[in-house]
């Protein structure tokens, strides 16, 4: 019995698929793969560092996104929606429907069990190939826990890590913080034991 191969689709027909459609997908290599939808602790959490970043950057030539941006990762051909994307200067797309963005300073994830293997490890290394990335956040919604990547001068990347709500995370490629305690907002959290 022959086997069954997925269909191959160049980035052109995926772009087409995806604009005439509300489903999010995923795109490399060829294949498109389905995103699945959010939890409300996913939702609230994007929505309140948002809402910060928005708010701090009034005035400002910076944007922040939602997940809603693709974002094109040139150098090896995945298309994604990060959960958030900021930057600061002119916005680089991929075409006219500037639907796809190429220079984002900041992503941020946040982070759910069916995801989280993936944000970490192949996504990130697909991230860091985006020359004008200078900073990786990953969100926990599980408990208090944000990780902090900062891209160093010799391309190296620089982890931290902040656990208590009281403390702030500096951006500093796009000049903003975020208040740990304004980041899970409307959550009940989990105390994380050290």
């Amino acid at each position: 019995m022959p086997s069954q191969t997925s269909p191959k689709y160049t980035p052109h027909e995926y772009l087409a698929i995806e604009r005439a459609t509300q489903q999010r997908n995923e795109y490399f290599n060829g294949e498109i793969f389905a995103m699945g939808g959010a939890s409300e602790r996913h939702n609230l959490i994007v929505g309140n560092v948002f809402a910060s970043l928005h708010f701090q950057m009034r005035g400002r030539p910076c944007k922040v996104y939602s997940s809603d941006m693709r974002v094109k990762i040139s150098v090896t051909g995945l298309y994604t929606y990060p959960d958030i994307v900021a930057l600061c200067g002119e916005a680089s797309f991929a075409d006219e429907q500037q639907d796809t963005l190429l220079n984002p300073n900041v992503i941020i994830e946040v982070l759910s069990k069916s995801t989280e293997g993936y944000d970490r490890g192949d996504k990130f290394a697909h991230y860091r190939r985006i020359e004008s990335l200078r900073e990786y956040i990953l969100i926990s919604q599980d408990k208090n826990r944000i990780e902090h990547y900062i891209r160093q001068p010799d391309n190296q990347w620089l982890m931290s890590e902040i656990y208590q709500l009281q403390e702030n995370l500096d951006l500093p490629s796009i000049n903003c913080s975020l208040h740990i305690s304004d980041v899970y907002d409307k959550i009940d959290m989990i105390v994380t034991q050290h």
